[in-house]
């Protein structure tokens, strides 16, 4: 090979180890710049998704805010300012965070650190004092801080709107809702527990909210505890809740106040409705006792204690029915029974016969009163037993029946038959003369005539019985005649009105016979003798 055979090959390996290395060198160089752009970018990415909370103030009125910030001042109501707005967040989550910020222009900074809430959630507020006036707040979360964190977008907005959705619906309730923390101071409350506090207060409240009502007391364990009554006053109107607490952990409770403003009418309405029956039964002179479907005493009256002699302790211990009857038994207050078996038996009979269907018994009592015992079924299986003294009705009534007894005999000792007829013809009374003379009394007047026509002959005598028993009762005068009798006697008759329409007729016979040539004589007798 010649020298310039070899420069040549020298000068073209110097050539392409010249290109390569500036070939590595540009790709090197490109490499850079893409890496350098794509950690700008990324930056730029964490940077957009963890916004930094910050607001800057001029008294209570919001100079600038960041996007994240004024997110979260929306999501705090429309009502009030804007300081007033971030008091109402921050209140509940940094103890005194009103206190504290109002100590900003005096000490410059102002560092809060939030209690732990759910989880491992914690904030921290830092409120610095700017030239002229102005505050700057800021609000991070220290855990959240560097961890680069990317929330994705489309859980990020599920999870808000299900926020949304919660917190609408508890703002819309028309239960009170707060939470307290283990101080009893009220760290959250929802729309209608603003409302209401406002109402109270008469003026828009402030944090720290007031407390309302005192709740009932947590249950040992966690768990809601039973319902407790508590009531608001406004002007006069009272409102009435059932209040419920819930442990949530070991410092926080959540309280719920529902309204009961129907319950309580609904009460109240029963409770005067009872009033008024128990003033009704305490006046009624009738015995009432009221067993319930157990057969336990749970109503009385008064007067049960009067016609029985029970003890009113004795009452109130709500006996059953068989003590209550047993007791009865003992004060010789039920009819005497032949033996204990057959007393058992028929006061199981008087339940069942209470049970089913109204029960009406008379007891005759060994002290010589009479009563009335009715047994009455009631809803849910209930009976009822009314105890009644009729023992003056029972007297009156025998009385009555014996000065009955005593003019019925009177009435049958007359040797004339009489019978009285009622204004509308009915026949009401006969005695025994006048059955023995025509037999047993038919049920009106016209019956009556129609029975003696068939047992004589007809005459003069009693074609002027019919007439005068045809005229007007009211109206018409005692009258007499004479008429032939079934066995052909003489027979006496008169007609006596007894007033309010009745009229009485009087039979007095002649024992001696009318013979069948005497009929002229007496017909004309009958004719002569029939007066007015």
């Amino acid at each position: 090979m010649s020298l310039q055979g070899f420069w040549l090959i020298f000068v073209a390996i110097i050539a392409g180890t010249g290109s390569l290395i500036a070939a590595i060198l540009v790709i090197r160089w490109v490499d850079n710049r893409r890496k350098n752009r794509i950690g700008a970018n990324r930056k730029n990415r964490l940077e957009g998704e963890l916004r930094p909370i910050v607001f800057l103030f001029r008294r209570d009125r919001l100079v600038d805010a960041t996007s994240s910030a004024k997110s979260l001042l929306d999501r705090t109501g429309s009502s009030g300012s804007d300081w007033t707005r971030l008091i109402r967040w921050a209140a509940p989550r940094f103890l005194n965070a009103e206190e504290k910020l109002q100590q900003v222009s005096r000490f410059g900074r102002v560092e809060l650190k939030g209690d732990t809430g759910m989880g491992s959630a914690s904030l921290r507020l830092v409120a610095e004092a700017v030239d002229d006036g102005l505050i700057r707040i800021s609000i991070t979360d220290p855990e959240a801080d560097g961890s680069g964190i990317i929330v994705d977008s489309m859980s990020q907005q599920a999870m808000e709107e299900e926020l949304d959705l919660l917190r609408r619906a508890l703002d819309q309730t028309p239960m009170l809702v707060w939470r307290q923390d283990h101080d009893k101071r009220v760290t959250w409350a929802n729309a209608a527990y603003l409302r209401q506090a406002e109402t109270q207060m008469k003026a828009p409240v402030s944090w720290p909210l007031p407390k309302l009502m005192e709740p009932p007391a947590p249950v040992p364990g966690g768990g809601t505890s039973p319902a407790r009554r508590a009531s608001l006053e406004d002007n006069g109107v009272v409102s009435w809740y059932d209040c419920h607490t819930h442990k949530v952990g070991d410092e926080t409770t959540m309280l719920f106040a529902v309204p009961a403003d129907a319950a309580v009418r609904a009460e109240r309405s029963l409770r005067e409705f009872v009033q008024t029956l128990t003033k009704t039964f305490a006046d009624l002179p009738i015995g009432l006792a009221i067993f319930d479907r157990e057969r336990h005493l749970q109503l009385f009256n008064p007067s049960l204690i009067d016609l029985t002699g029970l003890s009113a302790g004795f009452l109130t211990a709500r006996p059953t029915l068989f003590d209550f009857l047993d007791k009865l038994r003992e004060l010789r207050m039920v009819p005497e029974p032949k033996d204990y078996r057959h007393w058992r038996q028929q006061m199981a009979n008087l339940e069942n016969a209470a049970t089913t269907g109204r029960h009406v018994e008379t007891w005759s009592l060994p002290g010589g009163q009479t009563y009335r015992v009715t047994g009455r079924p009631h809803p849910d299986g209930a009976v009822a037993f009314l105890f009644e003294d009729i023992t003056s009705e029972i007297s009156l009534t025998r009385k009555f029946r014996a000065e009955l007894s005593l003019g019925t005999n009177v009435l049958d000792g007359i040797e004339d038959a009489l019978i009285v007829f009622a204004p509308g013809d009915q026949v009401i009374m006969t005695n025994q003369a006048y059955r023995d003379l025509w037999g047993q009394p038919t049920a009106s007047m016209s019956a009556s005539l129609g029975a003696w026509q068939q047992q004589i002959e007809p005459g003069p005598g009693f074609t002027a019985l019919q007439e005068r028993l045809a005229a007007n009762p009211d109206g018409a005068v005692r009258d007499n005649g004479v008429m032939f009798g079934p066995n052909r006697q003489l027979l006496q008759w008169s007609v006596s009105p007894l007033g309010v329409g009745r009229q009485m007729v009087r039979f007095r016979s002649s024992d001696l016979p009318i013979q069948a040539d005497d009929t002229f004589e007496l017909q004309a007798l009958a004719a002569v003798v029939r007066t007015g």
